[in-house]
């Protein structure tokens, strides 16, 4: 695999955010640990390493899936976006040392297989205080596992990118199963109302980012073409000050959605989907004179959307006229790597 798949470089950047991410869950299991035998002297270090381990692991993936729609609201967290997929595998690494120690420590003793004893230990099902929330939070590892190991690039050609992105929204699953599982577990026996609280703040908290993130894009906004063709076969779009300089404003035409991009007094055009992962390349931004995608640093060039060399990725390009200060769009894209000449801002009309 390795030889036959070039990934994206291991920048200094990467290596600093992984060593801040595993100082930071280093600490954390440390201060959980020290604290827990500080408030009860007879706890075990394998229930303090369940619990923290276990509550990491929540924390991240409520970390996880607040990042897109805070990126949507505000391109401050864009940053967030480049590194999400190397959060998501640390929750599956503490999530799955957490369901280790467990199933260990509960299942391993007896004469059934600790997995299956995890299965058919609890037979409450018609009872709600009764009811197994073990095999909740097994399910909901195993949908992160699978998650894990297709995070590679390699898996995204192998899989191709709808297949691929239809398994990674299971991570909304595996979240309702994790709710449920805590709820059903911790909650049970917890009679301390912090838990509880944070647990529930943590889920309006990323129910309301996703609500609040598809609020914005309602109809009106990129989803839904407002303005009608121009007789020319054009769409107005938007306004020419509407693009911050060197940004892009996504809009849709013709169902597809596209990046109109505003630099050196230019303005091009080309397909917000990136060809590495799907990526938005409408929030992205130009350095150096290439279009940057946020989420893994894959660089177009807004005029013909090729990668620069030796790079091969090629994006749909768009015919773009900038007329009394309005930005239109022929709805129809130009096959992927087609130079479109830039509509010049000097030459706008009065």
């Amino acid at each position: 695999m390795s030889q036959a798949y070039r990934a994206v470089g291991w920048n200094r950047q990467k290596r600093r955010y992984d060593a801040a991410l595993a100082a930071g869950v280093a600490a954390y299991l440390a201060i959980f640990v020290i604290g827990g035998f500080a408030l009860d002297a007879q706890a075990t270090v394998e229930t303090l390493l369940i619990r923290a381990c276990g509550t990491a692991a929540l924390l991240l993936l409520h970390v996880v899936l607040c990042i897109g729609p805070l990126c949507r609201l505000d391109p401050r967290f864009l940053p967030l976006l480049y590194n999400r997929r190397h959060l998501g595998v640390t929750t599956f690494l503490l999530g799955a040392t957490h369901g280790v120690i467990a199933i260990v420590q509960f299942h391993a003793l007896g004469d059934v297989n600790p997995v299956a004893s995890v299965l058919v230990t609890s037979r409450g099902y018609d009872r709600l205080a009764d009811f197994p929330f073990q095999p909740l939070g097994l399910a909901a590892l195993c949908i992160l596992f699978a998650m894990a190991v297709t995070s590679h690039d390699f898996w995204l050609r192998a899989l191709s990118a709808p297949m691929w992105k239809a398994l990674h929204m299971l991570v909304y699953v595996a979240y309702a199963l994790i709710v449920a599982h805590v709820a059903l577990g911790a909650l049970q026996a917890e009679r301390h109302p912090v838990l509880p609280v944070l647990l529930t703040l943590g889920v309006a908290l990323v129910v309301g980012l996703h609500v609040r993130a598809a609020a914005r894009e309602s109809p009106g906004d990129v989803d839904r073409a407002a303005a009608a063709v121009v007789p020319a076969g054009f769409v107005d779009v938007c306004a020419v000050d509407d693009i911050a300089d060197r940004r892009a404003r996504t809009v849709c035409v013709s169902g597809e959605r596209v990046a109109v991009f505003k630099y050196d007094g230019k303005v091009s055009a080309v397909s917000s989907v990136c060809r590495h992962q799907n990526g938005p390349i409408g929030e992205g931004k130009i350095v150096g004179g290439c279009i940057v995608c946020p989420w893994h640093g894959y660089e177009y060039r807004p005029a013909d959307g090729c990668a620069p060399p030796p790079f091969t990725e090629k994006l749909p390009t768009f015919a773009v006229r900038v007329v009394a200060g309005r930005v239109l769009v022929d709805p129809t894209p130009n096959p992927p790597g087609t130079y479109i000449e830039p509509a010049s801002l000097t030459s706008v009309l009065p």
